[in-house]
């Protein structure tokens, strides 16, 4: 990757959150910006204190159109992208029983459509460049599991793998793919405005009630204005990861996922051997 002086971002999600942070971390240290959000008028502050240094659209990324000639319109008016920061999502919040399929296909618009029509919008652009910086706000949870946000989590285990494909075929152009995974962060994610709810069902209250009191309560939250700091030498290294972890828990909880997979495969190997068959 061309290592520039001063970078310039497109971010989705600009509007609070992650991305609102990251944005305005990105200006105060001199980066260029092109910050998006579904209601303009809820970044256009931005341009109020940084002038010249950022662009805002107008961006709803389950618009595909609008999709493209914002990415389009970023890369003329900066005359680069260094970075594309996919950050723009919401969580549904209900059990497996209990969501619509028009409840899970709205999620998945946003959380991974959206941020692949963000790709390939990007894509010809970077190529053309030879370089290029392609960043996915997924989460911890695109490793383990929680009840009652099944959906939320199946979208970063999506959004996680697409991510990984796509590293392994933009890399011939020079262009680099990062999976940002957040754990518990105090910010406004757990919003009315960034969760939707499922219509209830009677069956599940009280087992919700209880995840609710006993487990969401008891998460340890980090700091969001923590963040931008370990951000910037992430996209600033030479060669930065695949996936890159931020806060202090995911990775114990992650090891204790996978190691309790790997037992239980183990425990069933050799009658998953005998499915097998005859060599051909």
């Amino acid at each position: 990757m061309t290592q520039q002086k001063d970078k310039v971002w497109f971010i989705t999600g600009a509007s609070r959150g992650f991305g609102r942070v990251w944005t305005e971390a990105a200006l105060a240290r001199g980066d260029k910006v092109a910050a998006t959000a579904r209601k303009q008028e809820s970044i256009a502050d931005l341009k109020d204190k940084y002038g010249e240094q950022v662009l805002v659209l107008t961006l709803d990324v389950t618009n595909p159109d609008q999709v493209k000639e914002a990415v389009t319109t970023a890369h003329a008016h900066f005359g680069r992208l260094d970075i594309v920061l996919n950050n723009a999502g919401y969580s549904l919040v209900g059990t497996i029983e209990e969501a619509s399929a028009a409840d899970v296909r709205a999620l998945y618009e946003t959380n991974v459509l959206g941020p692949v029509a963000v790709i390939q919008a990007a894509l010809p652009l970077l190529r053309e460049q030879g370089y290029g910086h392609i960043l996915g706000t997924s989460s911890n949870l695109g490793h383990v599991t929680m009840p009652v946000i099944g959906y939320y989590c199946s979208s970063k285990w999506a959004f996680e793998a697409i991510h990984e494909s796509l590293a392994a075929e933009v890399a011939p152009f020079g262009i680099q793919v990062t999976i940002i995974e957040p754990g518990a962060y105090a910010t406004e994610f757990g919003s009315q405005e960034s969760l939707k709810f499922a219509q209830g069902m009677d069956e599940y209250t009280d087992f919700k009630t209880k995840f609710f009191a006993d487990t969401l309560k008891a998460v340890e939250r980090g700091d969001p204005a923590a963040t931008p700091q370990a951000l910037f030498k992430m996209v600033d290294a030479a060669q930065p990861p695949l996936r890159f972890n931020l806060g202090s828990h995911n990775l114990s909880d992650t090891r204790a996922a996978y190691a309790e997979r790997l037992a239980v495969w183990e425990a069933w190997d050799e009658v998953s051997k005998t499915a097998q068959g005859g060599a051909k």
